[in-house]
């Protein structure tokens, strides 16, 4: 009987067709929208996944990482006495206008490291050497950067260029791979010491303290007796990020404009899937009614049902989380628009998709419950 209820599906190749079209567009469009916003929240603590530090240590008003208030330079001598602290060292960043040569400029997220321990630096550098910045005026550019700061496509920013930031001279000196940042601006390394010179003058400048412990130190720990001693707010690379995403969820509109996408997806899936299996129901009710009529009960023919909406909704299912997933290599080799596909998505969509498809089942069922075996012998 089970092998029956695929041939009635498979005979009836357009509204097959259309189920298997309607679930494959509603998982596409619900792991798609949903991955994109993964991306943009990721993004949102790239800073975080651009300068590896165990800890972070900022001002107590400090909500999220890219929120910067300045801190005074004896905090970080308070830093560096709490019992466990390995190492502390000064960080800054900052956005500010950087000037080509022709005369164009773009905005740079300028970040400035500790030039003793290059604590937090890039860690994939495809040109140059990381020590160069320790000379004067130099700078270490991203690729992103070094693609947006040419106005010629074809010769991005070389090891040796110039330009300007905030009218002094940054000669860079490498390049290196890097997550993009959330405002789409390139990063730019520097020392602290010159980022200091970079940056307008101000009392403050230091941005945040980055720490690290001893070998197997336990970061979450040490970031608790930090805040305890100093007063100041401590984080881990991980705490620090969650409170960046939330921040962001809970202050922008982005959770709203993606949720509405991913809700779409599934009210059309839900609403094609349905209409068109009823209308399979419908059409072969002769056939049902005989299988009643010949002895078969209920259940046998709920069990059909079931196969059958689960057999479309798999194969749906199965398509559009490929089409998302061949979609997110795509942008993520050209960097645009941001695309984190964790493993979570596809079971959420999974779970979707399966409570469309027991929705689409249970008004076939509910149609066969009332269903006459007469019916088999009318007109």
């Amino acid at each position: 009987m089970l092998d029956l209820s695929l041939k009635m599906l498979l005979g009836d190749r357009a509204k097959y067709i259309m189920l298997i079209s309607g679930l494959t567009f509603a998982s596409l469009l619900m792991t798609e929208q949903a991955a994109i916003f993964c991306g943009i929240m990721q993004w949102s603590g790239s800073t975080l996944d651009n300068v590896g530090a165990p800890v972070w240590v900022v001002d107590p008003m400090v909500e999220q990482i890219n929120d910067t208030e300045a801190m005074r330079d004896t905090d970080l001598e308070r830093v560096r006495s709490v019992e466990g602290v390995a190492w502390a060292a000064p960080f800054y960043q900052g956005m500010l206008r950087a000037r080509m040569p022709d005369g164009s400029f773009k905005f740079v997220q300028l970040i400035g490291l500790d030039a003793t321990t290059f604590a937090g630096a890039p860690r994939e550098i495809v040109q140059g050497r990381l020590e160069d910045l320790r000379l004067p005026n130099t700078v270490i550019l991203d690729e992103y950067g070094a693609k947006k700061l040419s106005r010629d496509p074809a010769r991005p920013v070389r090891v040796g260029d110039t330009f300007e930031i905030n009218d002094r001279e940054a000669r860079v000196v490498g390049i290196c791979r890097s997550r993009m940042s959330f405002t789409g601006n390139p990063y730019v390394f520097s020392t602290y010491h010159q980022a200091v010179q970079y940056a307008p003058a101000t009392r403050k400048v230091m941005s945040s303290v980055l720490v690290g412990g001893g070998e197997g130190a336990d970061a979450a720990a040490l970031a608790r007796r930090i805040t305890a001693a100093t007063g100041l707010s401590a984080y881990t690379k991980s705490e620090f990020l969650w409170r960046t995403v939330w921040w962001y969820i809970r202050n922008t509109g982005i959770p709203v404009a993606f949720g509405a996408t991913v809700m779409i997806g599934f009210v059309v899936g839900l609403a094609i899937s349905s209409q068109t299996f009823y209308a399979f129901i419908l059409e072969n009710l002769r056939n049902l009614g005989a299988m009643k009529a010949m002895g078969a009960p209920d259940g046998m023919l709920a069990r059909m049902i079931m196969l059958q909406t689960l057999t479309v909704g798999l194969i749906g299912y199965g398509c559009g989380v490929g089409l998302a997933s061949l979609f997110g290599a795509v942008v993520l080799r050209k960097g645009m628009p941001p695309f984190f596909l964790p493993w979570q998505l596809p079971l959420i969509t999974l779970a979707a998709v399966l409570f469309i498809c027991w929705l689409a089942a249970s008004l076939g069922i509910r149609k066969i419950r009332s269903l006459e075996p007469a019916i088999v012998f009318r007109g």
